[in-house]
């Protein structure tokens, strides 16, 4: 998508000289002593709060896990948080979060805001609980509970956590019901909803809920998650997590009922994937990010020579993928890549080899049929989406009707980079394939570019030919 682009330890030494010097140690220190946390240990069940040393580090536990021996608190900060523990002498808990609320429910999903915390520190994260038992620590203020039953009520409440493991008291309770009449069967359980891009950071970025309002679309995909220096994860590379324009577009659907995919990286700027030194790492950068947005899916646009030409960096995302996967079960994962006219590359068949190789729970591969030379945009489309099929099914021995479950399409409306056109036409003949083989995603690049510009060619703000506000959008949700 090229058009975007340590004092205890001291203490200690001190208590050991006195001692040495004959002199008796003064029981402060010698209780500081005792209060170390115990080391860290791999194949070791951590609760959440739990308090560890490593490396002469105190880390606190975020989240309830079994630890393996790649796991250790400096390369998992979606697991440790560093911190003092107790040991640092810190006893006083946070001050209660107030006004919990709901701020929008789906038939699967409930999303939650509070206001912040005051601490004689600093407050590091909010314990999230439902029904009385702790699901999850975030960093912000808000929180989107995803994989829950249509129809049914749920009570949350929140609780504040300084970097030495003390909690406050709980909010104020709230009871949630999911829109919905309950569980029922779902024909296509895997299918996510038509999710148009939608790039706060460029291109005359439209209000997502006038949209929404105007063509019926409930879901967008936002991008770019990249790189803010190192593996520390910001929009666009710079934008803040919470607290911009991006954070208020998210509101905004998600108060209309919708819900968002993230995507990773794109055609330029500064991933994360190179950056991030490991796929523990790189799993922490985006677990940072379910954190703070509370994403439905979770979308990895590998693209060019630094990412998706890399087979280290290739094999790094991928390994992620499994933790993040594991961690946020109820969260989809979806990779987008480029193809040529017959379906994907070296580098795309390499990606999804390895995938199945190392057992990477991928819900979706989602292809973008444009920028390859494209002549007739529906047929050069279904000629690269077979490929695909095929390539999944050689790798995982699928048959054609599962391949096409795992499957996406991800185009560009209009004028592309290379002058190939999708007309509204064509984008509704390339969505009514998929939905007839089963495809479970849809998207385009970009919501920003569906507006009418005759002969403007391929510009940020609008498509470069003769169509209607927002029409591509209205045919995305129709998928």
């Amino acid at each position: 998508m090229r058009l975007r682009r340590r004092l205890t330890a001291l203490l200690a030494g001190v208590a050991l000289a006195l001692a040495g010097a004959g002199i008796a140690a003064p029981p402060a220190a010698l209780g500081a002593v005792q209060q170390l946390a115990p080391a860290w240990a791999p194949w070791t069940a951590y609760a959440v709060g739990a308090v560890v040393t490593y490396n002469g580090v105190d880390y606190v536990c975020l989240q309830a896990h079994t630890s393996q021996p790649d796991w250790a608190p400096a390369t998992t900060p979606a697991l440790w948080q560093a911190g003092s523990g107790n040991g640092g002498g810190d006893t006083s808990p946070p001050s209660t979060p107030g006004n919990l609320r709901s701020t929008g429910v789906t038939s699967s999903s409930v999303s939650l805001a509070w206001n912040a915390a005051t601490d004689n520190v600093g407050v590091t994260g909010y314990e999230v609980s439902r029904g009385g038992s702790a699901i999850t620590t975030v960093s912000g203020t808000t929180f989107t509970d995803t994989g829950r039953a249509a129809g049914t009520t749920y009570t949350y409440t929140v609780r504040a956590r300084d970097a030495a493991g003390n909690l406050s008291a709980s909010s104020n309770a709230v009871t949630v019901t999911t829109s919905g009449s309950g569980p029922g069967p779902d024909p296509n359980p895997s299918k996510m909803a038509g999710a148009p891009y939608l790039y706060m950071g460029w291109g005359s970025p439209p209000n997502p809920g006038t949209v929404m309002d105007a063509t019926g679309i409930r879901s967008f995909t936002m991008a770019f998650i990249l790189s803010s220096g190192g593996c520390n994860p910001a929009w666009d590379g710079q934008r803040p997590l919470t607290g911009g324009p991006d954070q208020q577009a998210i509101n905004t659907i998600k108060s209309k009922g919708g819900s968002v995919q993230i995507s990773f990286g794109g055609w330029s700027g500064n991933k994360l994937g190179p950056n991030c030194s490991s796929p523990q790492a790189f799993a922490g950068a985006v677990q940072q990010v379910i954190n703070a947005v509370g994403p439905a899916v979770v979308d990895f646009d590998i693209e060019n020579s630094d990412e998706f030409g890399n087979p280290t960096v290739q094999d790094r995302i991928l390994n992620a993928l499994k933790i993040v996967k594991a961690y946020n079960p109820n969260v989809k994962v979806v990779v987008t890549f480029g193809t040529t006219r017959s379906g994907p590359d070296g580098n795309g068949v390499r990606l999804i080899n390895q995938a199945r190789a190392l057992g990477v729970p991928i819900d979706n591969y989602t292809i973008m049929p444009f920028n390859f030379g494209g002549s007739n945009l529906y047929q050069d489309t279904v000629s690269a989406a077979e490929g695909l099929k095929n390539a999944l099914k050689n790798a995982n021995g699928w048959t054609d009707a599962q391949a096409y479950a795992r499957m996406g399409i991800s185009g560009m409306n209009g004028i592309s980079d290379q002058q190939e056109t999708t007309s509204p036409s064509t984008w509704t003949q390339i969505r009514d394939w998929a939905k007839a083989r089963g495809l479970t995603r849809l998207a385009y690049w970009a919501v920003n570019r569906d507006r009418p510009c005759p002969g403007g060619g391929s510009v940020a703000h609008c498509s470069g030919i003769s169509q209607s506000d927002w029409e591509f959008t209205r045919i995305t949700a129709g998928f």
